[in-house]
Formats: C-alpha cells, structure tokens, sequence
C-alpha cells in the first residue's frame, strides 16, 4: 500500500508552503536552482548526444536520455523546487483539506516563474563558456528545438500528459525505498523512459529553449515556437500531475489515509 508514500507527499508539500511563507526569496531561489538543476542535465545529454550525432546515430537519443539522468539526481538531493513535481504534491495536499486552492495556484505560479528566472540565468552562463558555439557540439540540440517548436499542438499536449505521469512517479515510487542508490537507479531509469519516448516536459524545454537562444539558432527557433510548445506542454504536465497522480492516488487510497 502506498498510504505511506502519500504521507510523505503531504509532508513534502506543507514543508514547500513553510518555506513560501518564511520568505517568497528562498523559495524562488529553490525554484530557480531546481531550473539551473535541469540545465545541467540537459547540457550532459546533448553534449553527449552530440558524440553520436553524426557518427553513430541510432546511438544518440540513448546515451542522451542516459545522461539525462543527472537533472533528477540533483533535484532531488540538492533542494531543487520543480513545477511539474508541485503539480502532484500541492494539489494532492489541497484534495485532503490540507492546503488552500488558493494557496496551490500561488505556490504554482512562484515556482514557474522561479524556475523561468533559472532557464534564462542558466542558459547565460553556458553562452559565457563558449563550450556549445561549434556546430558540431549545438546541431543535436538546435535541431531537437526547432521539432519541438512546429510539432502539432495536440501531440505536444499529450506528451506532456504522459510526461508529468512518469516524472512524478520517479519521485513518488523511490519514497517507499530505504536505500539511496535504490532510490537513484528508480529515479534514473524512470528519466531515461521519458527522454527516449519522447514526452514532453515544460521545464526541460523552457531550460533547453533558453540555451538555444543564446547560440545563434536558426529563423525556426524563435519566441513564438516557444510559446507555441510551452502552453500546451505546461496544461499537459499540469493534467499529468494533478489529475493522474494527484487525483487518482487520492481516490484509490482515501478510505485508507488518516485526517489527522
């Protein structure tokens, strides 16, 4: 029974809103590190995947979603505040009376605005380092940004769905683990099935986005494709974690939770 994992989920998301009430700064700045958390992950899976690019392609989406891997690990042991994990945690503590709607949406939207201000500081630094200026090292990305941005709108909105299903069920499954490298291989695995199948994360994106930018992408890589992918992505990440994890664990197990 998963009963105890919830347990820790509300205890998670009342933690988050003691943190938001003792100062609206530390709280934007965990969202902000959980963004830059991200970067690094994506900046290890495309520098990565830029090695098979060309060479080796059948190999460059794998060793990609592989190293993707590190972002999650980061996350969730640095004290990174991820918007699309909050879409489970808060609305799951709101459906038991434990925290204000209101209280959700506010907390929701500090959280993408933190992790936005991230994605942008962190995409920043990577231009100062030169390290993605070749075409050979940026063509992998830019290419997977310009696909994302003229993908259809609906394809991306279900992506998203599935997406946020599968991210929040790699940081609720590991909470019912005891052993730390049990909890990281879970983590891991469960990131790698998200990068490889395609799905689409708002986060990510918005954090891949912004490196794009700073790299002299080409006319297909614009404001408006960003826009274009990032509404219906975020919906789609907000269904999968308020209503497949949130709403579902909450009616499965409500005849087995405690009100106190």
């Amino acid at each position: 029974m998963e009963t105890t994992s919830l347990e820790k989920v509300e205890q998670l998301a009342l933690k988050k809103e003691k943190i938001f009430k003792s100062g609206i700064s530390r709280y934007l700045l965990r969202a902000i590190l959980a963004s830059m958390f991200i970067g690094f992950g994506v900046i290890v899976a495309f520098k990565t995947g830029s090695f098979f690019y060309t060479e080796a392609p059948p190999w460059t989406y794998p060793m990609a979603a592989l190293t993707f891997g590190s972002a999650i690990i980061l996350i969730a042991y640095g004290g990174g505040d991820l918007f699309t994990g909050n879409t489970f945690y808060f609305t799951y503590t709101a459906l038991r009376g434990k925290m204000k709607w209101s209280r959700v949406f506010t907390l929701w939207s500090y959280t993408y605005l933190g992790n936005i201000i991230g994605a942008a500081f962190f995409a920043f630094l990577i231009f100062t380092t030169g390290l993605f200026n070749s075409p050979d090292v940026n063509a992998f990305l830019l290419g997977v940004v310009e696909k994302k941005m003229t993908d259809p709108t609906m394809e991306l909105f279900f992506r998203a769905i599935l997406c946020n299903w599968l991210i929040c069920l790699a940081f609720f499954l590991p909470m019912s683990m005891k052993e730390d490298m049990a909890k990281i291989i879970t983590m891991v695995l469960f990131v790698f099935c998200f990068f490889i199948s395609g799905y689409e994360h708002s986060i990510a994106n918005m954090c891949t986005f912004a490196i794009a930018f700073v790299l002299n992408p080409p006319d297909a890589v614009s404001i408006q494709g960003m826009i274009y992918n990032l509404v219906p992505v975020t919906l789609g990440n907000i269904i999968g974690g308020s209503v497949l994890m949130a709403g579902v664990y909450y009616y499965i197990n409500k005849p087995f939770l405690s009100d106190n």
